[in-house]
């Protein structure tokens, strides 16, 4: 596929030219904080990818990088690396799709005259903050151009390398709508190295939600994904949920575990390894279904709603957008 140089030989995917995303520039090997990681850098067609349903709040979304290096056993996204070449397991971990082009097309796809200025969702596939951020700073890039455009956007994230990015949040909150919220699941460190051992500490998340919300960036939580016989005791979510509202988050929301095809086979497996005792529980849960029914259910962090009428002098007085 390379040769010595990182040069490509042969592309795991399709061309552009025979209906593919993209094109592979070339392959870098990852170092020092980054070994183990392989970095596929891609000049993509597009950036923005428009949603055709509004369930979760948003029409647009922008992702920076396929697969991911946090490396959580449950991550939805994990189907999608099939459709580059890669297996769902360890290449989505370890290989790192990244549009180093994406600023660029942000910035063509944003122009005033041809963009109507409507929120942008981040972090819907793989995580912006994910490590590979550290080395390219894509997300920063795109952030600027939106901010300088004072154009609305969510972040769902569960990375502190966010912070990183907080005088941008603070500007942006000034002009526009905007929202940085965190995915954390449980605050039992067991659980936590288990089933997402490539993320920061979930103390260090909410430590952040609370960095974010004293500095005036709405921030809310999702307590997802529950995961039943690990992370769903009464105490494990109450835990969660306390930390995250003495933090200051806007809304805190519970989400359960959901398998979908792929990401179902690849979960199961890896709890038949790690603990077995829970596979005929899940067994039965999933066996005919993706989803659970989600405990106290609130609406999507993502979702702006109208804001209500300024009150009159002698009216008396109505988690987040």
């Amino acid at each position: 596929m390379f040769d010595s140089l990182g040069a490509v030989t042969e592309l795991p995917w399709p061309t552009p030219a025979s209906g593919g995303l993209f094109e592979l520039g070339r392959r870098v090997a990852g170092r020092g904080e980054y070994r183990g990681l392989t970095f596929h850098e891609v000049e993509a067609k597009t950036i923005l990818n428009h949603v055709p349903w509004d369930r979760f709040g948003f029409n647009w979304t922008i992702n920076p990088y396929r697969g991911c290096s946090h490396a959580c056993v449950y991550c939805f996204a994990r189907p999608t690396h099939e459709y580059l070449g890669f297996d769902i397991g360890s290449d989505f971990e370890t290989q790192i799709v990244v549009k180093i082009n994406a600023v660029e097309l942000v910035r063509a796809e944003t122009e005033p005259g041809r963009w109507a200025g409507e929120l942008i969702a981040m972090g819907t596939n793989t995580d912006p903050y994910q490590p590979a951020e550290g080395k390219y700073r894509l997300t920063r890039g795109v952030l600027e151009v939106l901010v300088e455009r004072s154009n609305p956007f969510s972040i769902l994230t569960k990375s502190t390398l966010a912070l990183r990015d907080l005088d941008l949040f603070v500007e942006a909150a000034k002009r526009t709508e905007i929202s940085v919220n965190f995915s954390i699941g449980t605050l039992d460190p067991e659980v936590w190295k288990l089933t997402e051992p490539g993320t920061p500490h979930p103390r260090r998340r909410v430590e952040a939600v609370a960095r974010l919300t004293e500095a005036g960036v709405p921030s809310s939580v999702l307590v997802a994904p529950i995961i039943p016989g690990l992370s769903d005791r009464p105490d494990q979510i109450a835990a969660v949920e306390e930390a995250c509202r003495e933090a200051g988050a806007q809304s805190v929301s519970r989400i359960m575990l959901h398998l979908r095809p792929g990401v179902k086979q690849h979960f199961m497996s890896w709890l038949a390894m790690k603990r077995p005792d829970l596979v005929p529980e899940y067994e039965k849960l999933y066996r005919d279904r993706a989803y659970l029914s989600n405990p106290k259910r609130r609406r999507s962090p993502y979702r702006r709603e109208p804001k209500p009428p300024e009150k009159k002098p002698v009216q008396t007085s109505l988690p987040f957008g």
